[in-house]
């Protein structure tokens, strides 16, 4: 393994490298430049110090991206405390439990989360810091009330004069594999659990992405922060590696909804543009594939020149949608569907799909966009192995296990589990299922968890039939599950379309079971629905907008 290098040391770097540059902008909102974070990241290191913050506490950190946020988590790093960041869509429960798990002695808590949490859930915490203005909302020891009552008095006495770049010093110098982070899985199949992230492992993160996105952007360059950063996908992709080069990071602190990215996009005009397939899906469906459904249209598309003239056109737009100046689109976090990805590929869209995991902080595998496979997500990540568990890698079916300096410590609290999650030999068992061709290229299957058994023995995985049912009219998102030896199909339809259709609910009804015959025409015999079920409401989703499978199981046909 290439050797671990100080990730602290980096953070103080870019900051003295980059003083008077733009760091972090809240999107419609105020500014922080580097030098500006460096002030702050200085006044809450005198807050931990005067209120009794010791090397290795746990600070809990609970709100949605946004610029303090960020200060927040690199101040716990540089002080050498473990940060603990908790998705804020979790429900008050789930925040609760988190914080007393990990034993955090501070939560910071956004504006929008804090109203539904209640303290006296979190006993063990010593106080509750509001992200915004860095105010305390709950003080339970008399060391954090003086220390936040005189800050700026402590602030000031240290430094008399003014702050300047050459006094950016931070103790903590950790080694490889000291605990940076207790990140807490979203988990679509259980309960969540707290994976303990090393240095080692946000500093292999960090030089896959100089290595391989650093050569196409550079200081000053922007980024649109849209997923959350509690997640290791946005924290690593849209947070740490920007701020360590020198860009600046806008963040969404609204819920992005498609017409609030459009604008951000085209405003900000992002270098970088990383996502998940829902994101881009959407774009796609509602803005790109109807002006290609058209009569009219579909003739110009077997014409051959005009046909490469008009995908030539739509790439344009697809390029402009997405503010026209990034180097690719990086696409993670969950299956993309086969379609939609084809569609980029014949248009020669500049996008990629990654592999990673929460226990890997997160990549695995990646492909840059000019070598990019369809269906597949790459290669191993430098630093990174992977090996599919089965008799013929390339053409059986087998779980995906990782190992490299990617790979977490284990599940905070939990032995049992990690044991049976990392083997004797550092293979991180992933439970995923895919195949590898002959080149390295990783190719997905599905979850272990989501497999179904058919009645003779076969293997069927949900993900591949919802897959293709997900293409059909009126479908916009599916499940398939298992009742005895058949198969049912779970759809909430898009009902806007079918309104503008003029489809009435016995009309939709009709045509979803058309969906199904036409189906069973795509997939084997083994693979065939028997039956249909609609839902009025999206399914239930985590975070990273994986549809919260195991609710569904055991619906009523």
């Amino acid at each position: 393994m290439e050797e671990y290098k100080d990730f602290i040391s980096f953070i103080e770097e870019s900051i003295k490298k980059n003083w008077d540059l733009d760091a972090l902008t809240d999107y419609e909102g105020s500014t922080l430049q580097y030098k500006d974070v460096a002030r702050k990241i200085e006044k809450l290191h005198i807050l931990f110090e005067n209120a009794g913050v010791k090397k290795g506490d746990k600070i809990a950190l609970c709100g949605r991206n946004s610029a303090n946020w960020s200060v927040a988590f690199m101040a716990t790093l540089a002080y050498g405390a473990v940060v603990v960041p908790i998705l804020h869509e979790f429900k008050a429960e789930q925040v609760h439990n988190i914080v007393n798990h990990s034993e955090a002695k501070i939560l910071f808590a956004g504006d929008v989360v804090w109203p539904t949490l209640n303290a006296n859930e979190m006993p063990h915490l010593e106080g509750i810091i509001h992200i915004p203005d860095y105010s305390l909302l709950v003080s339970r020891t008399e060391q954090l009330t003086e220390a936040r009552e005189h800050l700026n008095e402590f602030f000031g006495r240290k430094y008399p004069k003014f702050f300047r770049k050459e006094h950016v010093a931070y103790p903590n110098h950790p080694e490889a594999n000291d605990l940076a982070m207790i990140n807490y899985t979203s988990g679509t199949t259980s309960n969540s659990k707290g994976v303990m992230v090393p240095y080692r492992a946000m500093w292999s993160n960090y030089a896959f992405a100089v290595e391989v996105l650093g050569p196409h952007v550079k200081r000053g360059d922007a980024v649109i922060s849209m997923l959350p950063m509690a997640h290791t996908y946005g924290m690593a992709f849209e947070f740490i590696f920007e701020f360590l080069h020198g860009m600046h990071i806008y963040y969404l602190t609204r819920v992005p909804s498609p017409k609030i990215i459009f604008k951000a996009f085209s405003e900000i005009r992002p270098h970088i543009v990383i996502s998940v397939p829902l994101i881009i899906e959407k774009i796609i469906r509602k803005s790109v594939l109807p002006k290609l459904s058209t009569i009219s249209m579909k003739v110009l598309l077997r014409t051959p020149i005009i046909n490469q003239k008009i995908l030539e056109k739509v790439r344009q737009q697809l390029v402009e949608a997405f503010g026209g100046r990034f180097y690719e689109v990086i696409i993670g976090g969950a299956a993309f569907n086969s379609e939609i990805e084809q569609f980029l590929h014949k248009i020669g869209f500049n996008f990629t799909v990654g592999y990673g995991a929460t226990e890997c902080a997160p990549i695995i595998s990646y492909a840059d966009w000019e070598v990019h496979r369809p269906g597949s997500c790459g290669v191993a990540a430098p630093r990174m192995e992977i090996k599919i568990n089965s008799n013929d890698p390339h053409n059986e079916v087998g779980e995906i296990w990782a190992r490299g300096a990617n790979v977490m410590l284990g599940y905070y609290k939990n032995p049992e589990v990690t044991a049976q999650t990392i083997d004797s030999e550092g293979w991180y068992h992933t439970g995923d299922l895919g195949v590898m061709d002959e080149d390295g290229y990783l190719y997905i299957r599905g979850r272990c968890k989501n497999m179904l058994l058919g009645s003779s023995g076969q293997n069927i995985y949900p993900e591949e039939i919802e897959d293709k049912l997900n293409t059909l009219p009126y479908v916009s998102e599916s499940i398939v599950i298992q009742k005895g030896d058949k198969l049912y199909g779970l759809i909430y339809p898009d009902y806007d379309e079918a309104q503008k259709a003029g489809l009435d609910n016995e009309a939709l009804q009709a045509q979803m079971e058309q969906n199904r015959r036409d189906l069973n025409t795509m997939v084997n015999n083994y693979e065939q629905l028997s039956g249909i079920k609609l839902f009025t409401e999206e399914f239930e989703k985590t975070p990273k907008r994986s549809i919260k499978r195991y609710l569904y199981e055991n619906t009523e046909i």
